[in-house]
C-alpha cells in the first residue's frame, strides 16, 4: 500500500484529495497536514478516522512514501525540506513560483523523487502535447492567445497551466515566452505584434479550470480547450504520479513523464 500524507488537508483540493486516497485500493492516508490554526477540519475528520491531523510536519511524514501538496508556495518550500531530509517523495501542484525556488525544488530532487507540474490533469497534459503539435503545423500566418478562467479565491493570474501552455507554445516555435508574452490589454495598444502569445484571465464563481488556446489565422481559428468540471480530475492525476515515483526514485519529472508523453 502507498502511505499518502496529503497537505493542505482542510481545503478544497485538500478534502478532493483525501477523498481520492481513500477510494483508491492502493493508497492508505497516512497524515493530513493542516497550517497551525487553520480551519476547523471536522468535515474530514471522520473519514480519516485513526489518521494523525495536523501541523507538525515531521511527524506527518515519519514512516510515508509520498506527500502530495497543492498548497502556496512558502508552505510548499517547508515541505520539501522535510521531504527532503527524511526521504519521502513529494508531488507537487502547487503553483506561483518564482526562480529561486523552483531551483530549490530542482534541487531537492537530487535526493527525492518529485513530480512538479502546474496542473496533474491526464487531459490537460494531453492538451500539451497537442499544442505542441499545433504550434509547430500554425506557426506561420496565426495569432496565439490563451484565454482562462478559475474560481473567485485563485490568488496567481495567469493560472500556472497557462503558463505551461504559453511556454509550450513559445518552445515549439522557437521563441521564449518571456520576450514574447502579452499578459494585458488597455487603452491603444496599436496592432497585434505577429510574434507575440496573448492572455486573457478571468476570474468568478466556483469556475474549477478552464482553459482555451486560440490559433486565429485569416479565414479561419483553430481551438483547443480544456474544462474541468470537478477537481477529482486533479486528484487522481497525483495519484497517477504518486505510483510512478514509488516505481522510480530520486529525480525531478512532470506529467509528461508520469504519462508516457515526452518522446511522443
Amino acid at each position: 500500500m502507498l502511505r499518502v500524507v496529503v497537505a493542505g488537508s482542510s481545503g478544497r483540493m485538500g478534502k478532493t484529495l483525501i477523498e481520492a486516497v481513500e477510494m483508491a485500493e492502493d493508497c492508505v492516508l497516512h497524515a493530513a497536514l493542516v497550517r497551525a490554526g487553520g480551519k476547523d477540519v471536522g468535515q474530514f475528520a471522520s473519514a480519516a478516522g485513526g489518521v494523525m491531523i495536523g501541523a507538525d510536519i515531521p511527524a506527518a511524514l515519519a514512516g510515508a512514501d509520498v506527500l502530495i501538496d497543492f498548497t502556496r508556495p512558502e508552505a510548499t518550500m517547508l515541505h520539501l525540506a522535510e521531504c527532503e531530509r527524511l526521504g519521502v517523495n513529494l508531488v507537487i501542484g502547487t503553483t506561483g513560483f518564482d526562480a529561486e525556488q523552483k531551483a530549490r525544488i530542482a534541487a531537492a530532487a537530487r535526493r527525492v523523487g518529485i513530480v512538479f507540474a502546474p496542473n496533474m490533469s491526464v487531459g490537460v497534459n494531453l492538451s500539451f502535447k497537442l499544442l505542441e503539435l499545433a504550434a509547430r503545423v500554425l506557426n506561420e500566418g496565426y495569432d496565439i492567445e490563451i484565454i482562462e478562467a478559475h474560481h473567485r479565491h485563485k490568488v496567481d493570474a495567469p493560472s500556472g497551466t497557462a503558463l505551461r501552455m504559453g511556454e509550450v507554445l513559445a518552445g515549439a516555435t522557437g521563441r521564449n515566452l518571456a520576450d514574447c508574452a502579452v499578459y494585458g490589454r488597455e487603452g491603444i495598444t496599436g496592432e497585434r505584434a505577429a510574434a507575440t502569445i496573448g492572455f486573457a484571465t478571468v476570474r468568478g464563481g466556483d469556475i474549477v479550470g478552464d482553459h482555451t488556446v486560440l490559433f486565429a489565422g485569416i479565414g479561419e481559428r483553430v481551438e483547443i480547450s480544456h474544462k474541468a468540471s470537478s477537481r477529482m480530475t486533479f486528484a487522481q492525476g497525483a495519484l497517477r504520479a504518486a505510483r510512478f515515483l514509488a516505481a522510480r526514485g530520486a529525480g525531478l519529472c512532470d506529467m509528461q513523464d508520469v504519462l508516457g508523453l515526452r518522446d511522443l
